[in-house]
């Protein structure tokens, strides 16, 4: 378990060393080109979290959804850093509550993975949609189970995702709570009735990776619930 997350943390580094260069994202915002530097500004502002100046530019008509070289919103800056009030200051602003970044980071993914539960509930309610994947082919709660962030996990399955539901390599969320040793959330997943029976497309269960993953609670906790010794 732990090869398929290892790669995910560097990704996620990477993106933070982005500098911030604005681009307008479609015709509709050809009007921002006539002053990008108030959209370039928009993205310092939020790198800094400087809110004050965040809404200052907006007011003067900078693009809520400028991005910067690697496609980041200021919302999405948000979302990885847990700042709740500049992520609602983005929104209110007009942000796209679904625009990824080229990686394919969604701000409910960045969110979801830094683990800030009223993020990611605002996130929710202003529509933002759970099953986009990014570039490793992973969604927001696939994140928030390998991080083991039980209270997002429980959010995004209460919007309507099936707890057994498979993603790369056939893992369910119990595989990654198992293989990553996150107790919380692996019995937040057992009491929403997941499968602890389920096999990824190597033939191992929830169980047997908790073992070779060598994670002695998750372990314990599936043998207790499987009878298995």
């Amino acid at each position: 378990m732990k090869p398929f997350l290892a790669p995910c943390r560097r990704q996620f580094l990477r993106w933070a060393c982005a500098a911030a260069v604005a681009v307008p994202v479609n015709a509709a915002l050809a009007q921002a080109a006539s002053n990008p530097n108030l959209n370039a500004q928009l993205l310092v502002a939020a790198r800094q979290d400087d809110i004050a100046q965040v809404e200052r530019v907006l007011a003067q008509g900078a693009v809520a959804n400028s991005r910067n070289r690697l496609g980041k919103t200021a919302l999405l800056m948000a979302c990885e850093k847990g700042n709740f009030k500049l992520a609602d200051v983005m929104l209110r602003g007009g942000a796209d509550v679904l625009l990824a970044s080229v990686e394919g980071v969604t701000p409910l993914s960045a969110a979801s993975y830094a683990g800030n539960i009223d993020i990611v509930r605002r996130l929710l309610a202003a529509g933002a949609r759970t099953e986009p994947v990014d570039r490793m082919n992973k969604p927001a709660i696939v994140y928030a189970a390998g991080q083991g962030h039980a209270a997002v996990v429980d959010a995004l399955l209460s919007s309507g995702i099936d707890v057994n539901a498979r993603y790369e390599h056939q893992l369910t969320l119990l595989m990654w709570a198992a293989g990553q040793g996150q107790v919380e959330v692996l019995k937040l997943l057992l009491a929403r009735r997941a499968d602890a029976t389920l096999r990824d497309d190597r033939g191992l269960s929830a169980l047997e990776i908790a073992r070779q993953s060598k994670q002695p609670q998750t372990t314990l906790l599936l043998g207790q619930t499987t009878g298995a010794s």
